[in-house]
């Protein structure tokens, strides 16, 4: 392998280097190794950002830093020398994982930040009373100034009146809040290591440029050094200072964020960068709609209302407007994009075109029929007609059930076929959205991600359905992965005249798939029209806030944009 470059900035003295770390998990079949002997550096006041797909040891190396690799693994070999001081450095990976030394800097002088925040805040303790407890077991201060400590990092990240919201637990806050009070526990002993592992995938846009500038100030403020580890390259092009790319567990290029960006040396580093910037292009086998297709799908005031309960009783409460008059026109053969941050309605107002949900009013006219009020043979039929695909592609196959058994379903279900011809389609499906049929008879865990949702596809079309309503197909996907699953779709498109609902946050995959977008915001649209046109001259405020959030994926357009922050209707 040819020697990988370095940037410049690299020779400075690192806060702590990683030197031919190896990181291993026994197995059965013996040991195997998911790191490579991989070298890097991090330095006080610079964000390295580590990319790479799925599975190429990102979250192990960083784990491996504050050795918590999760059993059955362990650090096989190198050095992962910490050096806050100058004063000279300590190899973390020599220490024992369970032992004082380790305590004291992990969480202390290094802190982390997950990517679920839920998953990593407990349900059954206050915000504050984790924030206390950190700040209690590493700075030397009674519980009363904890307290006040605490309230002061949640004032930082901008958690409005951060007293009250000390008391307050983890579901009661969104994604974004859940997100900075994480950030504010890991800076609670002013750590000089910060390691972020995929801290913003989970939220939208307009919170994760929040979450960005936020991480920027607080680095200002601090100096420490930041650890950012991503797939999403327009965050790298945003906020990196040095870029590390990952492929299969081996460290395969790194540099200068520029220098990687405008030429990049290793055909992985290149195929990564193509990918995203194709998607920020128009598809080029795009079928556009005719001008003389007719409408296939109309909803009409379309509103769905929750009442949230209150009291012993369940008497009073509020009522919750998650669809609050919609209005939207599919054409046959027509994508249209639905998009908003999260909590804008726009997964609900599928799921009740889908018949998931009973609406509350308007109506939902599919072929000339009003099918919100539809009765149950009717039922049966419109889910023929208008199928589903989901976001998590290994959430909605079941474990227990092989490929076959997964696509067969809605072909017994419906009395389609059976037998020999039953297993011909299934094998014909699988070959249609490029797989082996071969594969029939494993169960989805023996699948990639994209693999997965090519699965999910292959079920959704069984039944030659007339709509499908796509509830963000690709946001679970790596971003090569992401444009084969597209391209997948536009041909089934192109050659069955399938009209799509496709819902997303992510404004490339609108832009490259859609026709047409609506944004809606609060359970209402706000601003609908053709797709280039939203992108280029959005009208809305609300519509310039979103597109404005949007990272740019070329790091010589760093700061040259105007954030617009919209802060809803007024009176």
């Amino acid at each position: 392998m040819p020697p990988i470059p370095m940037s410049n900035d690299m020779t400075a003295a690192p806060i702590l280097r990683v030197e031919d770390l190896t990181v291993g998990f026994s197995m059965r079949q013996g040991a195997y190794d998911v790191v490579h002997k991989i070298n890097f550096a991090l330095h006080r006041g610079k964000t390295t950002c580590v990319v790479g797909e799925s599975g190429s040891g990102k979250s192990v190396t960083a784990r491996a830093i504050l050795n918590i690799v999760p059993r059955p693994g362990v650090i096989n070999g190198g050095r992962i020398l910490f050096d806050p001081d100058g004063t000279g450095a300590t190899d973390l990976a020599a220490l024992d994982p369970r032992g004082k030394a380790i305590r004291a800097i992990r969480g202390g002088r290094i802190a982390m930040i997950f990517q679920e925040p839920m998953s990593s805040l407990s349900p059954v303790h206050t915000i504050g009373s984790q924030i206390v407890e950190a700040i209690l077991l590493h700075r030397k201060v009674g519980r009363k100034e904890a307290r006040a400590m605490a309230t002061d990092l949640l004032a930082q990240v901008e958690i409005p009146d951060p007293a009250k919201a000390l008391d307050r637990y983890a579901f009661e806050f969104s994604g974004g809040m859940r997100q900075r009070a994480m950030i504010a526990m890991a800076l609670s002993c002013r750590p000089d290591v910060l390691i972020a592992d995929e801290p913003t995938t989970a939220l939208d846009v307009t919170t994760q440029a929040e979450i960005l500038d936020l991480m920027r100030g607080l680095q200002r403020d601090f100096g420490m050094a930041i650890m950012f580890i991503t797939h999403d390259m327009g965050v790298v092009a945003e906020l990196a200072d040095d870029v590390v790319v990952m492929e299969k567990g081996r460290l395969v290029e790194q540099g200068n964020v520029h220098q990687i960006f405008s030429a990049p040396q290793h055909p992985y580093t290149q195929r990564l960068l193509a990918s995203v910037r194709r998607l920020e292009e128009p598809a080029a086998a795009k079928v556009h709609v005719s001008p003389e297709a007719r409408p296939i799908l109309a909803v009409e005031g379309l509103k769905l209302h929750f009442h949230k309960r209150a009291g012993l009783f369940g008497k009073g409460g509020d009522t919750i407007r998650a669809v609050d008059g919609v209005n939207l026109t599919l054409h046959e053969g027509e994508a249209l994009g639905i998009v908003g941050e999260s909590g804008s309605g726009k997964t609900t107002v599928g799921r009740c075109i889908a018949g998931v949900y009973d609406v509350t009013e308007g109506r939902i006219d599919f072929d000339g029929r009003d099918i919100a009020r539809a009765g149950k043979d009717e039922v049966r039929e419109n889910r023929r007609q208008i199928r589903m695909i989901f976001q998590d592609p290994f959430a909605s196959l079941n474990p227990r059930m092989t490929v076959k058994q997964i696509i067969a379903e809605p072909l017994i279900v419906n009395n389609i076929c059976s037998g020999q011809e039953l297993d011909d389609r299934v094998a014909g499906l699988l070959t249609q959205v490029g797989l082996d049929p071969a594969m029939r008879e494993r169960y989805p865990h023996a699948f990639s991600g994209g693999q997965r949702q090519r699965i999910v596809v292959a079920r959704a079309i069984a039944l030659g359905p007339r709509v499908i309503i796509a509830d963000e197909p690709t946001s679970a996907l790596d971003v090569s992965i992401r444009s084969q699953v597209l391209d997948l779709l536009l041909r089934f498109q192109a050659e069955m005249g399938l009209s799509f609902v496709f819902i997303s946050h992510d404004m490339s995959v609108i832009r490259y798939f859609c026709d047409r977008v609506a944004v809606m915001y609060r359970g209402r649209v706000v601003e609908i029209g053709k797709t280039e046109q939203i992108i280029t001259d959005p009208q809305h405020p609300y519509t310039k806030a979103l597109l404005s959030s949007v990272p740019l994926s070329d790091p010589r357009l760093r700061g040259t944009r105007q954030r617009h922050r919209y802060m809803g209707e007024t009176a």
